[in-house]
């Protein structure tokens, strides 16, 4: 006779105690667009673009840098530096919404590309805030048993998404692809626990002039125009100032991290003034790095907070081991925030 219900015992999953960022790696497209060159389709200024956003320079990806082909260069480079067996990786977890088609999804296609066809491999849309989401994820499913080590990339094609003609976004986005690998701890935790949510009230403060359906029946009336991605930046910027300030004050108070312990902040790369307004909110001791990577990369929605700190560690602003708060913002609107242990340094390209 069969046992009944109430006497069978689902077995759990037996994960590691703790995890960490072992590893990081970028990949930047070769074309490098300049305030100038984004003025020749706009009404402006190098000068006025760099004091409103901090931006001077942006990259543009080219026909064959692909979504695909920059996630697959971001995580070879940071399972090297992790020192990474790569036949160990048994997760691939890609942060993007900018991927050009819905099915497949891109993260089954970079696995194969970094040598491991076959492991889980999936997508995350969470706009700015993707790649702390998919970092959550690889630290529960690694504390979980679900997987060992972990590659969480985020990567966008933001330029082809964009109206040049646009005042308001046209000098804003970049593309680009970073990523890192997220292995097990069992000598205290790395990674501390996330910090999350999002506001659908929201939610058009940034969105698209075109849904799919929209897109579709307009092509069938002869329309040949994309849709573009579209952003109320006043409105964004009220937001983030108050509520990322509290999100990332909430984000040390779980992790059990004071503002004096922080030695690095490396918050989404939207606006230099915003970054700075949550610093002095937060308190941060004037001896704290802060990532300014959108003065050369501008911002890269879910690439943004792993290239900002793979530019840290390589140009020595910050160093392996140290304590960093990492918080992502933007279309959602969503916004994760993390505590990490900065891992080893990226490889010399």
């Amino acid at each position: 006779m069969a046992d009944s219900n109430d006497t069978v015992t689902i077995a759990t999953g037996e994960g590691a105690s703790g995890s960490r960022l072992l590893g990081i790696g970028a990949y930047r497209p070769e074309r490098v667009v300049s305030n100038e060159e984004i003025c020749e389709h706009i009404d402006s200024t190098s000068e006025w673009i760099y004091e409103r956003s901090g931006i001077l320079n942006r990259r543009f990806a080219g026909p064959e840098e692909s979504v695909i082909f920059m996630s697959g260069e971001a995580a070879k480079k940071a399972v090297e530096s992790a020192g990474v067996d790569p036949e160990l990786i048994d997760l691939v977890i890609l942060c993007t919404s900018t991927y050009e088609a819905q099915v497949p999804h891109a993260a089954p296609k970079v696995a194969m590309a970094i040598g491991r066809n076959g492991i889980p491999a999936f997508d995350i849309t969470a706009g700015c805030a993707g790649f702390g989401y998919g970092l959550a994820v690889a630290t529960n499913v690694i504390r979980g048993g679900g997987a060992r080590y972990a590659v969480v990339v985020g990567v966008e094609r933001m330029s082809d998404g964009l109206d040049l003609t646009d005042r308001n976004t046209a000098f804003i986005f970049g593309d680009g692809a970073g990523a890192v690998v997220v292995g097990p701890s069992d000598e205290g935790n790395d990674v501390g626990p996330v910090v999350w949510g999002s506001d659908g009230e929201q939610a058009d403060a940034i969105t698209q002039t075109k849904d799919w359906k929209t897109l579709i029946a307009d092509a069938k009336q002869g329309a040949t125009d994309q849709p573009y991605v579209t952003m109320d930046g006043s409105r964004v910027f009220r937001w983030a100032a108050v509520q990322i300030a509290k999100a990332s004050a909430r984000t040390l108070e779980a992790s059990g991290v004071t503002a004096e312990q922080i030695q690095a902040f490396i918050p989404h790369q939207a606006n230099g003034r915003i970054n700075s307004a949550m610093a002095k909110h937060l308190g941060l001791p004037d001896s704290v790095a802060i990532a300014n990577d959108i003065e050369q990369t501008g911002n890269t929605s879910a690439a943004s907070v792993p290239l900002a700190m793979e530019t840290m560690l390589r140009e020595g602003q910050a160093e392996p081991g140290q304590i960093a708060l990492l918080i992502g913002f933007g279309a959602g609107l969503s916004y994760a925030g993390q505590v990490v242990r900065l891992p080893a340094k990226p490889p010399v390209n």
